[in-house]
C-alpha cells in the first residue's frame, strides 16, 4: 500500500443519528468541529442498530444536509450509505447538492447494506449477500457517469468510501470504484485483506496505493493504532451514540494523531 506519510492522519467520528433528539446531535456536531476532528459521519439506517431497537432514530441524508449547512471546515458523510434504498442516479445527485452546499467537503460513502430490519419494515426487497453486493458493484458506474451529467457538475471529484470486508466481492468492488476502504479490521486481519486487495487491485487493472485505508479505533488502545497505521491506514473512526455523546474519547485519539504527525 502506499506510504501513509502521503496523506494526513485523520479522525472520522460517526455520531449514531440514535436515542438522542437532533439538537443534542446538532450540538455535538459543533463541538466535534471545533475540537479539531477531520471528518463526521452519521449511518443509514431507520431504527437503532443497539440499546432500545425502537428507540430515537433519524434519517441519514436529510440530516447531512443540515450538516452541509452547519458546519465550516470537516468533510462529511455517511459511514455508510446503503445502496439498495434509492436508485443509482437519484444517489449521484443528493451526493452532488450535498457536495456544493458544503462547497465540496462531502465524501460518497457507501456499502451493499446488511440490516435486514430497515429492508422489511420500509419495503425493500433484502435479497441476499451477493445480490446486494452485485448491485452496488452495478450502481457505482451510473453514479459516477451521472455525476460526469449533472448541471452543475460536483465542486471535486467526489471521493468515494466503500465499507465492507467480504474478500471475495466486496473487495474487488472497492479495488474498482474506491478512493477510500473502511473496516473494522485488526492489524493481522487487515493485513491478510489488504494482499487481497492488491490482487483484486491486479486483476481488475488498478493500482490499489490509490485507496486510502480507513479502520474503525472503538476499543482499541494507541498501540493497536500504531500498528495499524504501520500498515497503512491514515483514517481512523470512532463511533458515539446518544443519548449522551461522551467526546472525551474523541479528545484522546485527537492527541494521538496530533503525536504521530508532530
Amino acid at each position: 500500500m502506499a506510504d501513509q506519510k502521503k496523506r494526513p492522519v485523520r479522525i472520522g467520528v460517526q455520531i449514531a443519528p440514535q436515542h438522542a433528539q437532533y439538537a443534542a446531535i446538532r450540538d455535538t456536531v459543533a463541538a466535534l468541529e471545533d475540537l479539531g476532528v477531520d471528518i463526521l459521519f452519521n449511518w443509514d439506517h431507520f431504527f437503532p442498530l443497539s440499546g432500545d431497537r425502537d428507540g430515537l432514530h433519524f434519517e441519514s441524508w436529510t440530516m447531512l444536509g443540515a450538516w452541509a449547512e452547519q458546519t465550516s471546515r470537516v468533510e462529511f458523510g455517511c459511514l455508510v450509505n446503503c445502496n439498495s434504498y434509492r436508485n443509482a442516479n437519484l444517489q449521484a445527485d443528493m451526493a452532488r447538492t450535498l457536495d456544493h452546499i458544503s462547497g465540496g467537503r462531502f465524501i460518497f460513502g457507501t456499502g451493499a447494506g446488511w440490516f435486514e430490519r430497515d429492508y422489511d419494515e420500509y419495503g425493500y426487497e433484502f435479497g441476499t449477500p451477493g445480490s446486494r453486493i452485485a448491485a452496488l458493484s452495478d450502481a457505482m458506474p451510473i453514479i459516477t457517469d451521472r455525476w460526469s451529467k449533472l448541471n452543475p457538475p460536483p465542486t471535486r471529484r467526489i471521493p468515494v468510501m466503500i465499507g465492507g470486508g467480504g474478500v471475495k466481492k466486496t473487495l474487488r468492488v472497492v479495488a474498482q470504484h474506491a478512493d477510500i476502504w473502511h473496516s473494522f479490521s485488526s492489524p493481522h486481519v487487515l493485513t491478510e485483506k489488504l494482499e487481497i486487495l492488491r490482487e483484486h487491485g491486479e486483476a481488475v487493472g488498478r493500482d490499489v496505493s490509490e485507496i486510502e485505508i480507513s479502520t474503525e479505533l472503538r476499543g482499541r488502545s494507541e498501540s493497536v493504532a500504531d500498528e495499524l497505521l504501520a500498515l497503512g491506514t491514515t483514517m481512523f473512526t470512532l463511533g458515539l451514540s446518544g443519548p449522551h455523546h461522551d467526546i472525551d474519547a474523541v479528545r484522546r485519539w485527537l492527541a494521538w494523531r496530533d503525536s504521530v504527525t508532530s
